[in-house]
């Protein structure tokens, strides 16, 4: 190799000297030009299911939100208590670092509302179809007197003993067809009836617990509202939105926007995104 450089050197001197300049000028252009976006500080969207639903009824949106280049995560909701579901989401924005978009779906809002405050990380929220309530109000008072769940719980739930559960407490199943026609209305039939049977159950007391200091009052909220929602009607998610200082984006859709409408869903998100990423 030592001859064949010297015989390079001797028949070639000046295309020899610029590959050599070139070679030794290489290392340091590496280290001066690290590849670009090689460590981005983009923030952790995290996504909080609500009731009757799980960490699947996100997919459509996680997917799209990670084609775009953001880091997600879809922890699970207990559905147990509201502080106790709160204190679960708390704990899980704790291990994240850097700046969170924080993002509830119904029942789910008032969970994040709870679950983010005194975090200094979560820098925007994002209710979609969701309760957003003030200190010491209740979810069961926010559905308002037009919402599918405000009828004779008889009707309206399956009710199911759980080990331990406070005497008259019980897990609360959406019945069939207040699910299919009320809770999924604007979903497929078939899509639907496959949700109400993996549905996860809400605890009743859950909805009847008082809500801590808002989070909204302190951090930046974008609201998704579905027009046909029969949940939390347009109205109720209006008042909760503009309270809040939302900036609001109405969708043509039922409760379960964040399936049905996943593309209009993820831009919201994004422009929260875009919000704490400018600032």
């Amino acid at each position: 190799m030592k001859r064949i450089l010297v015989a390079l050197r001797r028949r070639f001197p000046l295309l020899f000297a610029v590959v050599a300049v070139a070679l030794l000028a290489w290392p340091a252009a590496v280290v001066a030009q690290p590849a670009e976006d090689a460590y981005p500080l983009k923030p952790t969207i995290v996504l909080v299911h609500g009731a009757w639903a799980d960490g699947s009824s996100w997919d459509g949106v996680t997917a799209r939100l990670q084609a775009a280049g953001y880091p997600v995560r879809v922890p699970p909701n207990p559905l147990r208590s509201l502080p106790g579901d709160s204190e679960t989401i708390a704990d899980f924005l704790s291990t994240i670092a850097g700046p969170i978009v924080l993002v509830g779906h119904s029942y789910g809002g008032a969970v994040i509302t709870n679950a983010a405050e005194g975090n200094t990380n979560v820098r925007a929220l994002v209710y979609v179809d969701a309760f957003a309530p003030d200190e010491g109000e209740k979810v069961v008072d926010l559905v308002g007197p037009d919402s599918v769940l405000a009828g004779d719980p008889a009707l309206v739930f399956d009710f199911v003993p759980f080990p331990d559960a406070p005497e008259g407490d019980a897990d609360l199943y959406l019945k069939e067809e207040v699910f299919l026609t009320g809770f999924a209305n604007g979903v497929p039939v078939e899509q639907a009836r496959v949700l109400w049977a993996s549905q996860r159950p809400l605890v009743a007391t859950a909805s009847n617990q008082e809500s801590g200091p808002a989070a909204w009052k302190t951090i930046p909220s974008w609201y998704v509202v579905g027009t046909q929602d029969q949940v939390i009607p347009k109205a109720q998610q209006l008042f909760m939105a503009k309270r809040a200082g939302s900036a609001v984006t109405k969708v043509d859709a039922g409760h379960l926007s964040l399936i049905t409408k996943p593309d209009e869903v993820t831009e919201v998100i994004l422009d929260a995104v875009r919000h704490v990423s400018a600032t």
